[in-house]
């Protein structure tokens, strides 16, 4: 698949495309075995070949599941079932002790679920077992999982936990506003959360680790920020950021109303505040610590991600990655245990499914969850693969260096702050081939409406929230742009192209739209405009025509949002826009606009593939302006056909054209770039005739004018 559609298909389903590999449960069936003893064989031999590994071991209880939890989960089990689950827990650990003989563990994570809920005894036993059973390599961190209600009420427990070994502890606050805990069906105050670090810290833990959650639909950037400060506040040695994935949760319909800016953004809000709090992490990592030269992730985690290390999980639904296969364990599906306890009493490995992975599989696998870190280790992908990375991923590769996503520092390829931005779509360049057309067209039929989807972010979007009145700034950025020549005896042809963006945010999320946005409180308009487009296509224009105000009732569906949009005229041709912020494309589009014999105009832009036309009416209002009404309209945001059609009236005004010419020139604008810009308006029949000998007469008599001497154009020029 071509890199641009795979990056683009991978931004479209954003909420899909992310560090979990493989994209659904069914994905790799065609690898699956199915024959008892095949499958033992094949097991033991794949570690045979593995010279070291983590451990993982599930612990599936909790009070109640959480709406955003994705996990295998059993709600309010008693005493009883943990007893009984702890034990066919150590039934399969006898199993696997058997096959990985004297394998070196550099990692082990106790997770779940709630680790912490099982009694004291319970939580020796699979202790006890995993040092006694297991070769575990000296220096390795045991890592365990605690909510703050437990670390809160059950001291003892904490303190019993770090006594038998445990020296990394990890709590989930998830976000400090209550009314979105109580919309996510977990329990969570500022007290409890005070209390319970009150005990982390009295039993002894120096490695302590906070969760926290973004990219709710009813999570405002208030409580995200009010959450991070809040967990600064605490003190632990990592922060860990989860974006919600909603696949598989109890609230994947609202997955549709949460935009990838929405996410990008509160990600970048976390990377601020952290940093300038202590914390560090290279952009786009989950993890930020406050410890030099600790990456802030277990041990099992962090050799997982940088090394490709193969883990073992045990458990119900745990899953492991040998050096050639993928499993799950019973129980990932139906979550329940009945299936589960079977297999162990007798005596099998409790695989629920089993893949023989080819390696383009298991190299996605890898490189899928080496992006927790924003990095591929390019030393560990040889050594885990035996290939270079840049031969084997060759197009992508390129593709990620040629749009500032990614750079190479040393033996590393990380992402750039761009490439952090937009994370989702550079992901899925490193899936198998499969996976990519996965991508395409199972999400394709599962994705929700346009419409739908912007009325699930609508029916969350408060416009109260925001500084009124809305008033928002649009800009026309056009250029005459050189095509290819039919002839060698010809010149090629010159067109004039309009830069648009393509939005990353509802509403019209995947339209294309004028760059432009909202006025911020301590800023004009105009720099609010010049700011907008710089952002979101990193073109810096040189000056700015005003063309109007934009007041329409219903303009824009979030509410009362009034436009001053702008027109550019660039001077120079073949400017490459590059999309940014929450623009998630930026491209140039030939310019056509017709009147036909009703008196209406025919407005069409085109790149390669993508048309976008508008049928307007117009009017004409007091002096030489017209005002434009949208008949028809295919592809364009907003009212933004009107405003283009406004730019191209309003240029086409020789009062305009000498504003635009001697007043809103910048003081180091050349006779050249002069001339550049009438061949510009010329080129089009955009600029009257009467002008063009004004504006000729100007460059070929004012011989005197050199750049940098500080006087502008419009001083030299004695106006009639």
């Amino acid at each position: 698949m071509d890199s641009r559609e795979c990056y683009e298909n991978g931004l479209l389903f954003h909420h899909y495309a992310n560090t979990a590999y493989p994209l659904t449960p069914a994905s790799f069936m065609k690898y699956k075995l199915r024959d008892e003893d095949e499958i033992l064989s094949f097991v033991k031999s794949e570690w045979a070949e593995a010279e070291e590994l983590s451990l993982y071991i599930h612990i599936p209880f909790c009070k109640t599941r959480c709406k955003f939890c994705e996990y295998v989960v059993v709600e309010g089990a008693g005493e009883n079932a943990e007893d009984e689950y702890t034990d066919l827990l150590l039934k399969e650990m006898d199993m696997y002790a058997k096959i990985l003989k004297d394998k070196r563990i550099v990692g082990y994570d106790l997770g779940g679920g709630t680790p912490a809920k099982l009694s004291c005894q319970n939580l020796l036993k699979i202790t006890n077992a995993v040092n006694e059973k297991f070769n575990i390599s000296p220096g390795t961190v045991f890592s365990i999982e605690t909510t703050p209600l437990i670390a809160a009420n059950e001291p003892e427990k904490i303190k019993a936990i770090y006594d038998m070994g445990y020296k990394r502890i990890s709590m989930g606050v998830q976000t400090v506003s209550e009314k979105l805990l109580s919309e996510l069906g977990r329990d969570g105050s500022m007290s409890i959360y005070e209390k319970a670090v009150k005990n982390i810290r009295s039993a002894g833990f120096e490695r302590f680790n906070i969760d926290l959650m973004y990219g709710f639909l009813h999570q405002s950037e208030a409580d995200f920020d009010n959450t991070l400060k809040y967990a600064v506040g605490l003190n632990p040695e990592y922060i860990t950021l989860y974006r919600n994935r909603y696949k598989g949760t109890k609230i994947e319909s609202e997955a549709g109303g949460v935009s990838i800016y929405k996410a990008m953004y509160q990600y970048r809000i976390a990377h601020r505040t952290l940093t300038e709090n202590g914390y560090s992490a290279n952009v786009g990592k989950n993890t930020f610590s406050r410890v030099e030269g600790d990456y802030g992730t277990s041990d099992y985690l962090t050799k997982r991600v940088i090394n490709g290390t193969p883990y073992v999980g045990m458990g119900l639904g745990a899953q492991s990655f040998g050096m050639n296969y993928l499993s799950y364990n019973l129980g990932a599906a139906d979550k329940r245990m009945e299936k589960y306890k079977t297999a162990v009493l007798e005596g099998r490995l409790p695989f629920q499914d089993i893949y023989r992975l080819p390696l383009d599989e298991s190299i996605a696998k890898m490189v899928s969850v080496a992006f927790y870190f924003a990095f591929v280790d390019l030393t560990a992908f040889k050594k885990r693969f035996g290939v270079d990375f840049f031969k084997y991923f060759a197009k992508e590769t390129e593709f990620v260096l040629e749009n500032g996503l990614m750079e190479q520092k040393g033996s590393r390829l990380y992402l750039t702050e761009r490439g952090s931005d937009f994370i989702n779509g550079i992901i899925p360049l490193f899936y198998s081939e499969r996976s990519k057309e996965e991508l395409k067209t199972a999400f394709l039929r599962k994705s929700r409406s346009e419409e739908a989807d912007e009325k699930l972010f609508l029916s969350a979007y408060n416009i109260n929230d925001y500084d009124r009145p809305s008033v928002a700034s649009d800009i026309c950025v056009f250029s005459l742009q050189t095509g290819e020549s039919e002839c060698y005896r010809k010149n090629p042809k010159q067109h004039l192209s309009l830069l648009l963006i393509r939005r990353g945010e509802h509403p019209f999320m995947n339209r294309w739209a004028l760059p432009g946005g909202f006025v911020r409180a301590n800023e004009t308009i105009e720099q609010c405009a010049h700011r907008e487009v710089t952002e979101e296509t990193g073109v810096s224009p040189y000056f700015m025509l005003p063309v109007g105000i934009f007041s329409t009732p219903g303009r824009d569906p979030r509410g009362r949002i009034i436009s001053y949009a702008y027109a550019s005229v660039l001077s120079e041709e073949n400017v490459r826009p590059l999309g940014g912020d929450d623009a998630i494309d930026a491209k140039w589009f030939e310019v056509d606009f017709q009147t036909e014999e009703s008196g209406n105009i025919r407005l069409t832009l085109t790149n390669e593939n993508i048309l976008l036309t508008a049928l307007l009416s117009k009017k004409r209002t007091s002096g030489k302006k017209y005002d434009f009404e949208i008949i028809e309209n295919s592809g364009f945001a907003f009212d933004h056909a009107v405003i283009i059609q406004s730019a191209l009236s309003t240029i086409r005004e020789e009062a305009a054209l000498t504003n635009l010419a001697f007043e809103f020139l910048p003081e180091k604008f050349t006779l050249s770039s002069l001339q550049r810009v009438q061949e510009t308006l010329t080129g089009v029949q955009l600029l009257p005739a009467n002008f063009r000998r004004k504006i000729q007469s100007f460059v070929e008599e004012t011989d005197e004018y050199v750049e940098g001497a500080g006087h502008r154009p419009a001083q030299l020029f004695r106006r009639k």
